[in-house]
């Protein structure tokens, strides 16, 4: 019997150590990527190199386009938004500050505010929609893309640097998930006040947004 549990126990261990090692070499692989990819966008700033947005093209537009894909419902435009994203980061790349986050982040920031404009203007005789519709943009493409959680924390801190009646409403809606009809309801406020100070506060955060990051 005292065998079968120390058997059971080495067994556990060996489990865990594969796993721990597993992840140390998966780690390793999105580092030494992340290394690669930075190096490639630094040659794009410095040096124009078409070679080096190939890559970064080939790496990008295929999660550019599942984002686009879920989020816009429309082929043509899920096209357009890797098209325009990835112009950005060629005009841009000399805006890039590895100091203020991973390569991804930037990239994926910049195609989060294309994917807003683009929603906007489909939206704009939409008022019922609107929020509904624009929130989901700063949503990471990959949940396990590095560092790419750092946004989500800071998209949170810069909702609380919004105005209090734009913060209100828009942590109501997207951290309380009350319908637009509930937070009228509960703030006594008429629904087209609760829609106005919506659109107002996602504008401001998309402001913020672009200042900061793109």
């Amino acid at each position: 019997m005292e065998n079968i549990q120390s058997h059971r126990r080495r067994s556990s261990y060996d489990k865990a150590y594969v796993r721990q090692n597993k992840q140390s070499m998966d780690d390793k692989k999105q580092d030494a990527q992340l290394v690669e990819l930075t190096a490639h966008l630094v040659n794009v700033a410095n040096n124009r190199d078409k070679a080096a947005y190939a890559q970064l093209f080939s790496y990008f537009a295929p999660k550019i386009l599942n984002f686009a894909n879920q989020k816009l419902a429309n082929q043509g435009c899920a096209m357009d938004l890797v098209q325009e994203t990835m112009t950005t980061v060629w005009t841009k790349a000399h805006l890039f500050d590895a100091d203020k986050g991973a390569v991804t982040t930037w990239v994926f920031t910049i195609m989060r505010n294309r994917c807003f404009d683009m929603l906007r203007k489909v939206q704009h005789n939409k008022e019922d929609t609107y929020g509904d519709d624009i929130w989901p943009v700063f949503e990471t493409p990959e949940s396990n893309e590095h560092e790419d959680h750092i946004l989500t924390a800071k998209l949170l801190k810069h909702v609380d640097a919004l105005p209090p009646l734009q913060r209100q409403v828009v942590k109501g809606i997207y951290l309380q998930e009350l319908s637009q009809q509930e937070l009228s309801s509960k703030l006594s406020v008429p629904l087209g006040t609760v829609k106005s100070r919506l659109r107002l506060g996602l504008v401001k955060l998309r402001s913020i947004l672009e200042k900061h990051y793109d």
